[in-house]
This record gives C-alpha cells, sequence and structure tokens, in this order.
C-alpha cells in the first residue's frame, strides 16, 4: 500500500551537543528501498561514523527487501507464495515475525487486515487501470485465494504453511514500519542514539536531536487541523485515501483493498498512527484505515494501549482521536 504522507518532519536540534567533549553533526542520507525514498537523518561525532553506521543500515534494509518483497520473483516472501498449497516451509525470523504479527491483527480485526491479499490487490490494480470493476466471477474466483484462517504458523518449528493454492502474500501495509525498526537497531549498535529513518508515511525514531527534548513532527489532519507533536523512541505512520483514488459509476474508490470485499475502500479516511515501534505503528494505521474509528478505537484501545491515533473521516468536521496513553 502506498501511504498517504500525513507525516511531516520539521526542523529540530540543528545544533551540537558536548558528551564527553565530543560534538555531534546532523547527517542526512537517502536511497531508494522497498518501492520508496528511505531517509535515515542521525548525529554523529565525525562523517566517518555516520557513513559507516547508515551504510550498515541501509545494508540491513535492502536485506530485508530480499526477504519481504512481493515483487521480487527470488525474495523469501515469493518463494513462500509459490509453495501454497503444500507442506509447511520453514522460513526466517525475520518473514516470521512479519507474518506473526500480521495474523494476531488479521484476528482483532476480523480480517480487515490481512496480508494474503495480494490476489485481491493484483485484481484490483488492474480493475484501477482499466477504470471498471471487476467482474463478480473473477472476485469470487480470487476469494478462494484470500484469508488469513489459510495461513498456519508453527512458532516451535518456526514454519508457515498457505494452505490454498495460489495465495500470494502482501506486506506492503507493515513491512516498512518493521524495516525501520531494524535500521535503528542497526544504528544504535554503531553507538548512533539519535537518528530518524523515513520511509514515506512511516517514521521511526530514536532519542531526540542533541539539545531538544524530541523530533518535531507534524501531523496532518489531526483534530484541530495540524498539530505537532515531540517524539523520542518511537514511531508514526501515516495511511488513507484521501490522494490515490479512482471514480467509478459515480463511487470513489481508494487505491487501499478491503481484504473482506476485494475492492478499494470508499470511505475517505486519514490515520496517523504513534506507537513504541514501526512494526505497530505501520501495521496498526493500514488496519485502522479499512476499520474506521468506530470499530478501531475500541481495538487499539484493548490491544495497543500506547498507541495513539488520529483519524479523520474527510467528509466530516472532527476527527476521532486519542486511544489510550501516552507514550
Amino acid at each position: 500500500m502506498l501511504p498517504l504522507i500525513a507525516v511531516v518532519l520539521l526542523m529540530s536540534g540543528c545544533g551540537l551537543h558536548h558528551a564527553a567533549h565530543t560534538p555531534l553533526k546532523r547527517f542526512q542520507y537517502s536511497q531508494v528501498h522497498m518501492g520508496v525514498q528511505a531517509r535515515i537523518v542521525l548525529y554523529a561525532p565525525d562523517t566517518v561514523h555516520a557513513e559507516r553506521a547508515a551504510t550498515a543500515a541501509y545494508a540491513r534494509i535492502a536485506e530485508l527487501d530480499d526477504i519481504l518483497s512481493n515483487y521480487r520473483p527470488a525474495s523469501e516472501l515469493m518463494r513462500l507464495s509459490a509453495a501454497s498449497g503444500g507442506p509447511p516451509v520453514r522460513v526466517s525470523p525475520e518473514l516470521f515475525t512479519i507474518l506473526s504479527r500480521a495474523q494476531h491483527l488479521a484476528s482483532i480485526s476480523d480480517g480487515a487486515f490481512d496480508i494474503t491479499v495480494g490476489p485481491y490487490a493484483k485484481l484490483w490494480r488492474e480493475a484501477r487501470r482499466a477504470g471498471h470493476l471487476p467482474d463478480p466471477e473473477q472476485l469470487q474466483e480470487t476469494a478462494a485465494r484470500v484469508g488469513w484462517q489459510n495461513v498456519r504458523l508453527d512458532s516451535r518449528r518456526r514454519t508457515v504453511q498457505l494452505l490454498a493454492p495460489g495465495m500470494e502474500l502482501d506486506p506492503g501495509g507493515i513491512a516498512k514500519g518493521y524495516a525501520g525498526d531494524q535500521a535503528l537497531a542497526v544504528l544504535r549498535r554503531h553507538g548512533i542514539r539519535s537518528a530518524l529513518i523515513e520511509f514515506g508515511g512511516d517514521i521511526v525514531i530514536g532519542d531526540p536531536p542533541p539539545g531538544e527534548s524530541g523530533w518535531l513532527i507534524r501531523v496532518e489532519h489531526a483534530t484541530s487541523g495540524n498539530e505537532t507533536v515531540r517524539l523520542s523512541n518511537a514511531a508514526i505512520s501515516s495511511s488513507g485515501d484521501t490522494v490515490q483514488f479512482i471514480e467509478i459509476d459515480g463511487t470513489r474508490y481508494s487505491h487501499i483493498v478491503d481484504p473482506r470485499t476485494g475492492l478499494g475502500l470508499t470511505d475517505r479516511v486519514a490515520v496517523t498512527i504513534i506507537a513504541p515501534d514501526g512494526l505497530t505503528s505501520d501495521g496498526l494505521s493500514t488496519m485502522v484505515s479499512v476499520l474506521g474509528s468506530k470499530r478501531a478505537l475500541p481495538i487499539l484501545r484493548r490491544h495497543f494501549p500506547r498507541a495513539r491515533a488520529f483519524i479523520r473521516h474527510v467528509e466530516d468536521t472532527a476527527a476521532a482521536t486519542e486511544s489510550g496513553s501516552s507514550l
């Protein structure tokens, strides 16, 4: 899923910090990974430390792309999809982590989040290009290859079994947040504590910039318009259908596919989630976009009490916000 850019990084922490008499300087890098610009902003004592850490972080992101990509035929995820209908397959810890979280979100949302949505997503992309809805028979045939209930996970053996032939996994609603978490972990192992990793609508944040209490982020579509928050050691993800859409027979359809129908969403919604980590914020922003505020907020309060949600249905004048406590 291509996320709505509802989070904008503002200038913050441009000064220097003398820790053990060593000033920290701001460095910024950008590379294309997972189909988007992956930006890293970090504070380090010198160029050598900064470039070494950033290079290692990007290498980790590239490694995850090789595992989780749904457009590279040789990726581990694509090989698993190709084995659908067959016996269990042992997978990497990274892929198992993604699938475990995806299955949890699917369970608590009654399938509003469904990583097996791949066949529907492909069908909907074709329908958008053609400018008409999928044929009902196509939808029915595709439905047989979609369904989170057809995924079997064995945590002891770390195996995955896709029960229905022709299943295709699509991690687009959760993988970038996880990649941000992993990149931040690599930076920390290289001694970089103050850092930010951004994948478009998904941002993972470490310690604050030198001399600041947090990274300054503007959340669009909040209750009172644009709201500015300061975050550290957290993640923020945005999603929604206010930008990418198509109108067919007088109905406005989003690029975001509802896994329960196989069609694009028809509710104009903008969602931003703040959570302790990117795996959580990314997955929740996708889930909430499909569910809407009325159904989503009770789920957040029960299962993710540390998350904060900004949800605006665009036709409304107010937004539902603040699920759970502040981070």
